[in-house]
């Protein structure tokens, strides 16, 4: 009977809306939490791409405030749009109008409340600057910036109001529930809060007074966490800087194709085989601590295999207990930096052939 009316709340939980996954743009937290809990117990995958709405491949919005918001790459291939939508806040940090990318934070806010009003999720990656040197994210000439800012640190003042930006942002969305995955690719060293950058203390301490800020100081409760180091990793290096049950919802990871001089089959073979290995200790870790878990970002760049999508990734995510998986951007600057088709692209197809699966869901 427990077993019945757990299948039949989530039955419920789970409102179609063209087969797409339904948040309703005032849900709660626990509203958004469920709708996903819900879909991943169907053995569904929700798919996102970042900046979706806002540029593609050969074209931008430039007139935000009067564009209706319904070009998309995605969309021109599938005849949908992507279930998740991801927007980075590198920039808000400084007071910027636009991103790190060139995106107006306007149009992001915009694109959000659109994709969120269309019945989709809003997912929040932050590549803010150094705060020590002065240069980007990827600035890792000091091996003490994390300490910099923490409380005590000569940088800590101005890195609160660091955060008081950023969360004003999230604040300006309204009531609307949106993921945050800050402080990323953390078992990486190419980012100043990374692993050679910083004690696996400190990170904790600067995850933490994020989630603080955020959550305690601003009252933002509209916000599910989610924890993304690169992989693919053990789980003791996975869990070495985790910063805590009490503060995550979601357990993530960022695992990318990259072909170089490899055969194509061989890095498609290897690629597969760690997304697998990975998502699988992911499941065992998410049921442990009652925790969702997803392919927080991934993709081939230029998708040079043909069928990168029913070949390779499908076979890698199926079954997984995935709640949603993210390809990057399609850059409308750079040719050959994209990570989803558009249309007139050679291999379309497959990705719309993907996209059919019953278990990926798009708006």
């Amino acid at each position: 009977m427990k077993t019945a009316l757990k299948t039949l709340a989530g039955a419920l939980l789970v409102i179609s809306l063209a087969a797409c996954t339904s948040v309703h743009p005032k849900g709660s937290r626990a509203d958004l939490l469920a709708v996903l809990s819900a879909r991943t117990e169907a053995g569904e995958i929700l798919y996102g791409h970042q900046d979706d709405l806002s540029y593609g491949h050969s074209w931008q919005v430039t007139d935000w405030e009067n564009d209706p918001l319904e070009r998309s790459d995605v969309k021109d291939v599938s005849g949908r749009y992507p279930a998740v939508l991801g927007f980075d806040l590198g920039g808000i940090e400084l007071g910027d109008s636009c991103n790190l990318d060139g995106v107006p934070f306007g149009l992001i806010r915009k694109a959000a409340l659109t994709h969120i009003g269309r019945g989709g999720v809003v997912t929040f990656s932050w590549h803010p600057r150094n705060p020590l040197t002065g240069g980007d994210a990827w600035d890792i000439s000091s091996d003490e910036v994390v300490w910099s800012v923490l409380p005590g640190g000569d940088r800590h003042d101005e890195f609160m109001l660091w955060l008081q930006r950023a969360a004003d942002f999230i604040e300006s969305l309204g009531d609307v529930s949106v993921i945050f995955r800050p402080w990323h690719e953390n078992i990486g060293s190419w980012f100043w809060w990374g692993w050679r950058l910083c004690s696996a203390r400190e990170y904790q301490e600067l995850y933490r007074m994020t989630w603080t800020y955020f959550t305690s100081d601003r009252g933002l409760k509209n916000i599910l966490w989610c924890y993304s180091p690169n992989g693919p990793v053990v789980e003791a290096d996975y869990l070495s800087r985790y910063p805590g049950d009490d503060i995550v919802d979601i357990l993530g990871t960022d695992i990318y194709e990259y072909v170089g001089e490899d055969w194509l089959d061989a890095a498609g073979i290897r690629f597969g085989g760690q997304v697998k290995e990975q998502l699988a200790g992911l499941k065992k870790l998410a049921a442990e601590r009652g925790k969702l878990f997803c392919l927080s970002e991934t993709g081939l760049e230029g998708l040079v295999d043909p069928q990168w999508w029913t070949g390779v990734l499908y076979p890698a995510i199926q079954s997984s207990g995935s709640c949603y998986v993210l390809t990057w951007r399609n850059a409308h600057d750079k040719p050959g930096h994209f990570y989803a088709p558009w249309k007139g692209f050679e291999n379309a197809a497959d990705f719309k052939e993907f996209t059919e699966k019953e278990d990926i869901i798009l708006l």
